[in-house]
């Protein structure tokens, strides 16, 4: 398989994740209450843990490993994080943030960027990028559903198209990776490093807090759990 159709269909697949969790949003009408309450708060939760183990067992290590251990590693990451905080400033002053759909979009494209020049490289590591990719979409996806819904006004068949729209998204962005970045490893590693910060930055100032459910232990244990799943994938590829 060459290289080219194996970063597509790489990012395709994880990019349909995004459509898939906003279908299954649509299902609501079974238990809306509960759906509202425990399952969104959960998928929240979820989402923030797979974000965080692809932040701690993918992108960090091998953004670092790609700058040769530079200690501006660190800086670059604070930067990523300084830059998310000022776009979602930005957009919130005019009054059009969307948290989750901003949060799904700002780490789906510089990590799609990131997986080309991985398979560019060769890295043993990408298909597993791959895989939290298409993990958190799934969970942004389904709440990214009912943002895009409600700005559609309600209309669920355009909203699903809209998110359908977004999937090729991923493709073009692990092609420029592959194309642009195959000879500059450090500027790969320097991607990975600052998308690092702005999912850090995510996590802790909107999906946190969004997944806190009073009384409710489901939540925060979907992120121990989405963490653990993200640590378990890893384990199993460096043993295989």
């Amino acid at each position: 398989m060459s290289e080219i159709l194996t970063i597509v269909l790489l990012t395709g697949l994880s990019g349909s994740c995004i459509l898939i969790g906003g279908i299954l949003a649509t299902f609501d009408h079974i238990r809306p209450l509960w759906i509202e309450r425990e399952v969104r708060h959960s998928v929240i939760a979820f989402g923030g843990g797979i974000l965080l183990g692809a932040v701690a067992v993918v992108l960090v290590p091998e953004g670092i490993a790609n700058m040769q251990g530079s200690l501006f590693s660190i800086p670059i990451v604070l930067l990523g994080g300084f830059v998310f905080f000022f776009i979602e400033r930005r957009l919130g002053l005019k009054k059009q943030d969307s948290p989750q759909l901003m949060g799904m979009m700002l780490d789906y494209i510089p990590e799609a960027v990131a997986l080309g020049g991985l398979v560019a490289l060769g890295s043993p590591v990408a298909p597993l990028l791959a895989i939290f990719i298409g993990l958190q979409n799934l969970p942004e996806g389904f709440n990214s559903y009912r943002e895009i819904n409600n700005k559609n006004g309600n209309k669920s068949s355009k909203t699903l198209l809209t998110m359908a729209g977004l999937i090729p998204l991923g493709p073009i962005a692990g092609l420029v990776g592959y194309i642009f970045l195959s000879d500059y490893q450090g500027v790969l590693g320097a991607i990975m490093l600052f998308a690092s910060g702005g999912i850090l930055y995510i996590i802790f100032q909107d999906i946190a807090p969004q997944s806190r459910l009073d009384k409710h232990w489901a939540p925060p244990l979907g992120a121990v759990f989405g963490f653990c799943l993200a640590l378990f994938s890893d384990m199993v590829v460096s043993t295989s």
